[in-house]
């Protein structure tokens, strides 16, 4: 799928902030569902199974919390320009879905993307971008954040895809929760770690159980997914829901009310697939993502990667 869409970035990692930006191909069929308690969002409603709209033109995922949000109108501005729009009887109007990460923590807590940030990150958008790690909205992303600040790990942007008999599957999330996150095993691969480079929560994950010392709406989850199934919005939305158990598999505790999880699917129609099997390949796309969000990461404004963690920095 990498092939067949555009990403773009714009990296700030001497602010800790950053914005994606997705371009899919036109005919898709994208719908979404926020989990978390505290999203910060622009057209969510409109992606709603019951609403017209099906296709969006540009997807935007940002830090900077709410501020960011404002990013998407400078995506929204060049594809008008380049001509690519919802068509009315006055003009074109982009469809430009967006989410957002709270980022303020790390790095400065002024910082956040602007409409020329995300200008930018369109015009350099390019087919085949397997950057992963501190790009775009994963700069300033970090979990295990329920001890506090101070034990939080670096994680980032991870991409994964799946293929399947004709059927693909890329899902590319921002791994920036509250809680740890869990290898396939169910042991911790990132989270709340102390000075010497034990997980908190390897003791018992009854640590894990007393209010999060940290901020409402200071964390977020945010997945996209991008397939070449044949559904409908309906079915669109039902995945879309799916890919929040990926997040529940893979992170602990999920969707808490400090969490703003969000997550998109866009499907292209060419396949067609039974459902059951499009929410297994959407959950192991985005379970991987989360991993690989995790592993590209580096160390960024004194938070450590699992690199360093494991000794090999």
């Amino acid at each position: 799928m990498l092939d067949r869409l555009k990403i773009g970035h714009y990296t700030d990692t001497e602010r800790g902030t950053g914005c994606t930006v997705v371009l899919p191909p036109s005919g898709n069929v994208c719908s979404a569902c926020a989990f978390g308690a505290a999203p910060g969002t622009r057209e969510l409603a409109l992606l709603s199974p019951d609403k017209k709209i099906q296709e969006i033109h540009a997807l935007v995922l940002t830090g900077g919390s709410a501020f960011g949000l404002n990013a998407a109108h400078g995506v929204m501005e060049e594809l008008a320009k380049d001509g690519i729009g919802f068509k009315t009887h006055y003009g074109l109007v982009p469809i430009v879905p967006a989410a957002v990460i709270f980022d303020k923590n790390i790095g400065s807590a002024q910082a956040y993307p602007a409409v020329e940030d995300a200008r930018k990150a369109y015009r350099q958008a390019q087919f085949n971008n397997k950057e992963m790690g501190n790009v775009g909205a994963g700069t300033g992303a970090t979990v295990g954040k329920w001890a506090g600040m101070e034990y939080a790990m670096k994680a980032g942007l991870g991409l994964a895809e799946i293929a399947f008999e004709g059927i693909r599957v890329l899902a590319l999330t921002v791994v920036n929760a509250v809680g740890d996150v869990l290898d396939e095993q169910g042991n911790i691969l990132a989270g709340a770690v102390d000075h010497s480079g034990a997980f908190l929560a390897a003791t018992g994950k009854e640590r894990r159980w007393g209010a999060p010392k940290i901020g409402m709406g200071a964390n977020t989850v945010l997945t996209a997914v991008f397939t070449n199934f044949n559904c409908s919005k309906t079915e669109a939305h039902f995945l879309a829901k799916r890919a929040h158990l990926a997040i529940a598999r893979k992170i602990e505790p999920p969707h808490t009310s400090f969490d703003g999880d969000v997550s998109f699917v866009c499907c292209l129609p060419e396949k067609d697939v039974t459902i059951d099997l499009a929410a297994s390949l959407v959950m192991n796309a985005v379970e991987q993502s989360i991993e690989n969000g995790v592993m590209a990461a580096e160390r960024l404004l004194g938070f450590r990667s699992i690199h360093e963690i494991r000794g090999r920095k």
